[in-house]
């Protein structure tokens, strides 16, 4: 094994020239590339990785024809080797190799016959493709049991990304941020590749790119919904796993990162020597000048390099022990709480340090406006060994004061893979979750699967039981219906069962618990009967999301009847199964969804009794006045404890626009209509009697905003001052599985 001393500043290991002059002292600060002129003058790039056990660290510059320098970086401070070459420019690739202790008894896996990528690299070009030699350890040793103990002394180079200089040249002067109030958000959630891939109106070139995402044309759809933030599926660069690439698949979702810092490539017009950061940069800026938030989804909870014989591409070479959870009682293995192959311990400084500089850069270099945490609970893990989740982390604690991460918008998905990793409810202030329980209670609900209506009521109010507790608001909970990740609108109503075939894994991939009804016909159907039914139940599942208090997520497409044949996993589908098919929007029905979902976006804008802040109270805000909430059975009369309990898939619920606790900005209290929402899983139709005074008084009289059974009626008074035609009863016939909102104007002054 090579020391330190053993090494040879500057030469190539084929003997070949220098391509730049020996490496000046530099400085340790910032981590990763900095283009920048020095004290003396001189234009270059310093260089600077944090690898506190090893012994030698070169860099690894390659030339167009990807020819490779090695330069000796000699100036270690504070665990950081650091170097300032003149005269190397942005654009220019580089990796490093880093010396060390091979010892996997004791989590010491340093090769130097590894390139690795700069965990700060804020631009990769090319990706990694599936080989042996990219593994630190043999691979196909014949003794399988001990593989992940033979060093591999193959040069994996070949097989690997590199890291990009980029150059610094953006100062955000025309960017001008939303700044959309949590009450008021209505995310969107959306691949950059597959919502742009298949778009008529988007240039050819552009489709698949953040500069797709940026022309008007996709950004006129969003702006049409009335959606406030796009949540992006990962961007950060990612890789495909060995068993993918074997079956000629990618991993089209992204839950694979390799680069923090650096935009994927694969989503870029402008190319992987650098344009790809400052396209990515245009696109942010364009949606902001919509008013339109962009929320990363991020995946700190685990890296692509797998387990121990998985790819060595980055932090698994520069430092495994202290990236990585190991065992205590096996530091040869990975902790892993992610179903990944390993899990990242945040419980380090320099853990900690790579997440949070993570964040703030691409908060405050690269415009964005919060995130969404991937398997968070694996990022709170307490203890030597991992068990339990910790909400005093250092993590949390690390993002709850950092001046400028705690002012974006922070979403856990609040659970992972590992014993008591379900943590819903758990986190703390400061961030939002999503909120599970309200998918599968929607979810039951309209599918006939609940015997009461118990859980229902407390997701549509905001799930007080969950969030009230430690000063959080309802808009703590992020309701969805759909993800990324199952059964899109249109297949949870078409499909009983999981259709993964495509994927290559015999259908054993994907979740078994879809709470799903295929309304009597598995998949499409000429069927008229069955066909109508599921487009009111589509009408139902989005109306009771954007009706719901808390903070509604859509899924990119599910507005237009989006399919995927039933497959409810596919991540691996980089194809017309992920990519939206715009033209649906052709269909009448599914034009019609689509216009009703913006409509009652529109109505949730128009009427803060729909997006309130504060929980419920269930009582008079003022001596003698209404209740800010009350729920009714089909009689008219307010629900008691008994009826909560009593089998039934029918009830009311009533927001009071004259008793809510807000104020306005001029510290006024706030005042709104009053809404009804009348729900009916069951297959009859049910004659609900309406409440009366003092509820509605007869010169406030009901009138119908939305009939889910009649969707004609969607246009009624959504948002202008015209509030809909009276009804001339006492009572309503409620449709079997259909959905009413009624509206109470309030008194005129």
């Amino acid at each position: 094994m090579a020391s330190g001393q053993e090494l040879e500043a500057g030469v190539r290991p084929d003997g070949g020239p220098h391509t730049a002059e020996p490496p000046r002292p530099g400085s340790r600060q910032p981590l990763g590339a900095r283009f920048h002129t020095d004290r003396t003058g001189l234009p270059g790039t310093n260089f600077a990785l944090w690898a506190a056990g090893a012994e030698a660290v070169e860099l690894c510059l390659f030339d167009d024809g990807d020819r490779e320098s090695r330069h000796r970086l000699t100036e270690q401070d504070c665990q950081v080797w650091h170097g300032f070459l003149p005269g190397v420019p942005p654009g220019t690739r580089y990796g490093f190799r880093v010396h060390g202790r091979w010892d996997p008894w004791t989590g010491a896996r340093w090769n130097p016959a590894k390139l690795l990528l700069d965990p700060y690299a804020r631009a990769v070009d090319g990706c990694y493709t599936s080989h042996d030699a990219a593994c630190a350890a043999v691979r196909n040793w014949p003794e399988a049991d001990v593989a992940d103990t033979v060093r591999d002394n193959r040069d994996s180079a070949p097989y690997v990304p590199r890291a990009v200089v980029v150059h610094d040249d953006d100062d955000w002067y025309d960017d001008h941020r939303p700044k959309t109030p949590w009450a008021e958000t209505v995310l969107y959630e959306l691949h950059v590749r597959g919502f742009t891939m298949r778009h008529p109106d988007i240039p050819p070139h552009l489709r698949g790119t953040y500069a797709g995402l940026a022309h008007p044309a996709a950004i006129a759809h969003l702006t049409r919904l009335g959606v406030t933030a796009v949540e992006l599926l990962p961007v950060h660069q990612h890789a495909s796993e060995d068993h993918l690439q074997a079956r000629g698949l990618v991993n089209y979702w992204g839950y694979n990162t390799v680069g923090y810092f650096a935009p994927h490539a694969g989503y870029s017009a402008s190319g992987s020597r650098g344009g790809q950061v400052g396209e990515f940069k245009r696109m942010v800026r364009a949606l902001h000048a919509a008013g339109i938030e962009v929320i990363l989804d991020v995946v700190f909870n685990h890296t692509a390099e797998g387990g121990a014989l998985g790819p060595t591409l980055s932090l698994r070479g520069i430092d495994n022990a202290a990236y990585y959870r190991l065992p205590p009682n096996h530091p040869r293995g990975y902790a892993d709480y992610t179903g990944c192959g390993n899990t990242l311990d945040t419980r380090h400084p320099q853990v900690i340090r790579l997440v949070t500089d993570s964040l703030r850069y691409w908060v405050a270099e690269m415009g964005v406006d919060g995130f969404r945490f991937d398997l968070a609970a694996a990022l709170a893990r307490g203890g030597p060994g991992g068990d339990g989740v910790d909400m005093d982390h250092p993590f949390l604690a690390a993002v709850a004061q950092d001046p400028l991460l705690s002012r974006v918008k922070l979403i856990a998905e609040p659970w992972d893979v590992g014993p008591g990793g379900y943590q819903v409810g758990g986190f703390p202030p400061l961030w939002a979750e999503w909120n599970d329980k309200y998918r599968d209670a929607v979810r039951d609900f309209w599918r006939g699967a609940r015997p009461d209506v118990r859980e229902l009521g407390y997701r549509l109010s905001g799930s007080s039981d969950l969030y009230q507790r430690g000063g959080r608001r309802p808009y703590a909970s992020v309701n969805y219906v759909t993800a990324h990740d199952g059964f899109t609108l249109r297949d949870l109503v078409s499909y009983d069962r999981k259709h993964n075939e495509a994927n290559g894994e015999a259908n054993r991939d994907g979740t078994e618990d879809n709470r799903s009804w295929n309304h009597g016909a598995e998949g499409e159907t000429a069927d008229p009967a069955v066909n109508a039914l599921r487009l009111r139940q589509l009408r139902n599942l989005t109306a009771t999301l954007l009706l719901s208090a808390g903070v509604p997520m859509l899924t990119a497409g599910d507005e237009m009847g989006r399919t995927q044949g039933g497959n409810n996993n596919a991540y691996c589908q980089d194809n017309e199964v992920s990519w939206l098919d715009w033209s649906l929007l052709a269909e009448p029905g599914w034009r019609e969804l689509c216009e009703l979902t913006a409509r009652l976006v529109r109505l949730r804008r128009a009427h803060p009794v729909l997006r309130q802040r504060a929980f419920f109270s269930g009582r008079a805000t003022t001596p003698g006045g209404q209740p800010d909430l009350a729920w009714f059975t089909p009689l008219g009369k307010e629900m008691t404890e008994a009826d909560w309990f009593a089998p039934t898939a029918c009830l009311g619920m009533l927001l009071s626009g004259s008793a809510m606790s807000e104020r306005d900005d001029a510290g006024r209290p706030l005042r709104d209509d009053s809404f009804l929402l009348l729900l009916n899983a069951g297959h009859r139709a049910v004659v609900f009697t309406l409440p009366g005074e003092p509820w509605a008084a007869p010169e406030a009289a009901y009138r119908t905003v939305l009939d889910t059974a009649d969707p004609g009626t969607a246009v009624a008074g959504t948002a202008g001052p015209d509030p809909g035609e009276p009804h001339p009863r006492g009572t309503v016939v409620l449709g079997g599985r259909s959905l009413q909102l009624l509206r109470s104007p309030a008194p005129r002054a």
